[in-house]
């Protein structure tokens, strides 16, 4: 799982650089590598999506959030 944590927070770092070239030049970094409308890189932004969502699970854990609520359920 560990393994899983650090690949989808490698991603996030790349994505979120990505943006920031964006943001602060108008490129698109993965756009530039595989293609403004390739499916390669709507499959890079979908695995960045998703590595998003998965890094969920730390943040909550993390927060402590997951105790929280497992008081209030009782």
């Amino acid at each position: 799982m560990k393994i899983l944590n650090v690949l989808t927070l490698a991603l996030l770092i790349v994505g979120g650089l990505n943006w920031g070239l964006v943001g602060l030049a108008d490129f698109d970094l993965v756009a530039a590598l595989f293609g403004a409308e390739s499916a390669l890189a709507r499959i890079v932004y979908v695995v960045v999506g998703l590595s998003a969502a998965w890094q969920i699970v730390p943040l909550v854990s993390a927060l402590g959030w997951n105790e929280a609520t497992a008081g209030h359920a009782r």
